[in-house]
């Protein structure tokens, strides 16, 4: 503790910050000189650009419409389609041209049930259909 001279009103509480600066500066420092050494070059594969993009040769197949209505009824392109049969009609889709797959357009209810949603789903997965897309009402 410092005592005030002169005054003879009591010892003075300040904190003394000296040495905290002196450890700041220290720790400054020893980041500022390890710093470059962690950083390393990491590779990174960018794609190029191409001046001639390769023409498409494939055209893509006329998009699928499954709705599913509020009562929980598939619609496969505007036809009632049971969930059962579902499954039979979208691996024939994907065996048609397995590299060109059509767009599954769902349109779904908001009042209709999950449950059917994720049975659909589960369904295109297993027939490995890679294309599948949500309409918004």
């Amino acid at each position: 503790m410092a005592f005030a001279s002169g005054s003879g009103s009591g010892p003075m509480a300040d904190i003394n910050v000296t040495p905290l600066v002196d450890v700041m500066l220290v720790l400054l420092i020893i980041f500022m000189v390890t710093a470059p050494i962690l950083s390393y070059p990491i590779e990174v594969n960018l794609p190029q650009r191409v001046i001639n993009p390769p023409p498409q040769t494939q055209t893509p197949p006329p998009p699928i419409k499954l709705r599913i209505d509020a009562a929980g009824t598939i619609f496969w392109n505007d036809s009632p389609v049971p969930l059962a049969a579902l499954q039979q009609q979208m691996n024939a889709e994907v065996a048609k041209d397995p590299s060109n797959q059509p767009l599954l357009e769902l349109d779904v209810n908001p009042d209709a049930d999950y449950g059917i949603l994720a049975k659909v789903l589960a369904r295109a997965k297993n027939a490995d259909m890679k294309k599948i897309g949500f309409l918004q009402q």
